[in-house]
C-alpha cells in the first residue's frame, strides 16, 4: 500500500529537507536515493535526506573496496532519472539496493516518485520487497 504525494516546484526548492516541509511530514521520514559505482557496477542507497552517505559503509555493504558517487550528468543514462527525481523504484535496470537500517524502525517512509514534485509514502518493508533491498548502516 502506498500514497502519492505531490508538491510545488516553482520555487526551485527540491532538496529533501525542503520537500519534507512542503509536504508537512517529519524530515526523518523523507529519504533520498543516491547512486554510486565502482568500475562497471552500480549500487543504489536510500538514506534520510538530512544525513550523508558514508561511502566506506556503502562499499562494505556492496562488497566493493570503494565506491564513488555517479556524476549528475550520468544519472539519467544509468537510472532513467534526473537529480531531484531519482527513485529507488523503477530504474532502467535492477541494481543492488541498500536502505539505511533506521528506516526499519519507521512505520512509513517517503521516497521520490521518479519525477520532481512527486513523492511516494510507503512502508519501508514494502520498499525492501519491491526493490529487493537490504537494510544496512549507511550514514555517517
Amino acid at each position: 500500500m502506498y500514497e502519492i504525494i505531490t508538491y510545488e516546484v516553482d520555487d526551485g526548492e527540491i532538496n529533501g529537507v525542503a520537500v519534507g516541509k512542503k509536504i508537512n511530514k517529519p524530515v526523518d521520514m523523507v529519504y533520498k536515493t543516491l547512486v554510486a559505482r565502482w568500475d562497471k557496477s552500480i549500487y543504489v542507497f536510500v538514506i534520510p535526506v538530512a544525513e550523508e552517505l558514508d561511502l566506506k559503509k556503502a562499499a562494505k555493504a556492496s562488497g566493493e573496496k570503494r565506491l564513488e558517487m555517479v556524476a549528475v550528468k550520468d544519472l539519467l543514462k544509468e537510472t532513467g532519472y534526473i537529480r531531484g527525481g531519482c527513485s529507488p523504484i523503477g530504474m532502467k535496470k535492477i541494481y543492488p539496493t541498500y536502505i539505511d537500517k533506521r528506516a526499519a524502525l519507521l512505520e512509513k517512509i517517503i521516497v521520490s516518485g521518479g519525477k520532481i514534485g512527486f513523492q511516494i509514502e510507503l512502508s519501508p518493508n514494502d520498499l525492501v520487497g519491491v526493490v529487493n533491498a537490504k537494510y544496512v548502516d549507511l550514514i555517517k
